[in-house]
């Protein structure tokens, strides 16, 4: 998690010169090379339902990253991760049915008004950064689920491979019509090789271990604490200073995740 947030805030500084869509490709694009040295997935045959597993595992990820960063760069750090994480609290809530989840749900209902810009006391946040990050938070969800599907079966670093240059591919004709040979200027080159690691080839390769590791509810638990090293990594690295009740707000989610998780009813071994 802490390599993600640090990640993307180097990513942030992409945008002014390739975009969004251009910082996502390069990510992708060199994180799956890194993963493919690493892991070398071609030595592990598989079959066409395990193929399918990490094509659709693949495709989640592109949207999830493309989108999130799109946010990005529309709204702070830590608001565009704490809106995308109701994708993953989504799938921890819909997992159970007990009637203590209507809490944590209502919690993160509190936490996402706050963070829009309905009541006099909300900040202003750009409306299409909202979406995008929401959109995000759906593949998000998409992304645990396939992961841990994929997982069950093919070692965890091809599916990280796999599953990266999937990724690659579907952002490359959103990165070449927003950067075009932009991508190739040596001079952004360091810092999108350091967002490849950062963002990218380190962390969900560690994700990938920690699913099949580790009992869901850990996991989770873990997990929740993410919009906090966002919203701190946005603060310190980019100067994005979040009002009183934006805090409050991601407080909530961060609330409702971890409520959720802890008194969850079930806690399973990921496959």
């Amino acid at each position: 998690m802490i390599s993600i947030q640090i990640g993307a805030t180097f990513a942030k500084g992409l945008f002014p010169i390739i975009g969004a869509e251009g910082a996502t490709l390069l990510r992708q694009g060199f994180a799956a090379i890194i993963l493919c040295l690493v892991w070398r997935p071609w030595k592990q045959k598989l079959n066409k339902k395990q193929l399918q597993s990490v094509f659709i595992y693949g495709l989640s990820l592109s949207g999830m990253n493309l989108l999130f960063y799109m946010a990005l760069g529309r709204i702070p750090l830590g608001i565009a991760v704490a809106i995308e994480f109701v994708g993953p609290l989504s799938v921890a809530l819909l997992s159970s049915k007990k009637n203590l989840d209507f809490l944590w749900a209502a919690m993160a209902a509190i936490g996402i008004i706050l963070i829009l810009p309905l009541t006099k006391i909300s900040q202003p946040v750009d409306p299409l950064g909202i979406l995008y990050a929401l959109g995000a938070g759906i593949c998000w969800a998409m992304y645990i689920v396939f992961g841990k599907k994929a997982g069950s079966s093919v070692h965890s670093g091809t599916v990280a491979a796999l599953g990266m240059v999937v990724a690659a591919m579907f952002t490359v004709p959103f990165g070449i019509i927003s950067a075009g040979p932009l991508l190739f200027d040596k001079k952004i080159l360091p810092t999108a090789v350091a967002v490849a690691v950062l963002s990218g080839a380190l962390p969900y390769s560690l994700e990938m271990f920690a699913l099949k590791k580790l009992p869901t509810n850990t996991f989770g638990i873990l997990m929740s604490l993410e919009p906090v090293f966002a919203a701190l990594s946005g603060l310190v690295f980019l100067s994005e200073h979040l009002s009183v009740i934006q805090w409050s707000a991601i407080t909530c989610i961060i609330a409702a995740s971890l409520g959720s998780t802890v008194f969850s009813k079930k806690q399973l071994m990921p496959n």
